[in-house]
């Protein structure tokens, strides 16, 4: 099914700090693929290491905890870009055909309501990040394993804080397209 989005991908006619940011959108997506394949290892060497030689790693499970919340966050803002975020597209996707105007107000409605959460959650994820540096929150178990709070509270605040640009840049497209009258 083709995607009605305006400019879901970053092309020659957008200019070049919208192309800077669809590298960094790009990039932060294969990052989380690659913590991804790096975590399928870890728990692969961790079973083997289990059953083989009655050697666990210790602090797998919290790894991955933590690391599921930093993946979802780093591909947050590609899916969106890309138009795969789970939703449901068939009404909005008739209307486009249909009525291209009233898409539009469709979309500038989402992407509004998408820049506003993604503003809340990020009003919200702040003062986690800055209580997780100044007051050194850990998970695990002292004495085993730990591992800090503050890197993946960190990731939280920056990709909410694209995913919420990338959501502006979306609503800006639709407000355009609909004021051409496309």
């Amino acid at each position: 099914m083709s995607n009605p989005e305006p400019n879901e991908e970053a092309g020659p006619q957008q200019s070049a700090p919208l192309r800077l940011f669809g590298k960094l959108v790009s990039g932060m997506n294969a990052t989380g693929s690659c913590w991804i394949v790096v975590l399928m290892v870890l728990i692969n060497v961790e079973a083997i290491g289990r059953s083989a030689f009655n050697k666990p790693i210790i602090g797998v499970i919290e790894m991955i905890e933590i690391s599921i919340v930093g993946i979802v966050f780093m591909q947050l803002a590609d899916s969106l870009r890309r138009g795969v975020l789970t939703r449901s597209d068939g009404l909005y996707n008739q209307v486009m055909r249909r009525k291209p105007a009233a898409g539009h107000v469709m979309a500038i409605v989402t992407y509004l309501l998408g820049t506003v959460f993604m503003f809340i959650v990020l009003w919200g994820s702040v003062p986690t990040f800055t209580d997780s540096w100044s007051k050194d929150y850990y998970i695990g178990v002292e004495g085993m394993f730990t591992f800090p709070v503050w890197p993946i509270a960190l990731i939280i605040v920056f990709a909410v804080a694209v995913t919420m640009i990338q959501f502006t840049i979306m609503l800006k497209d639709h407000v355009l397209h609909l004021r051409k009258g496309q």
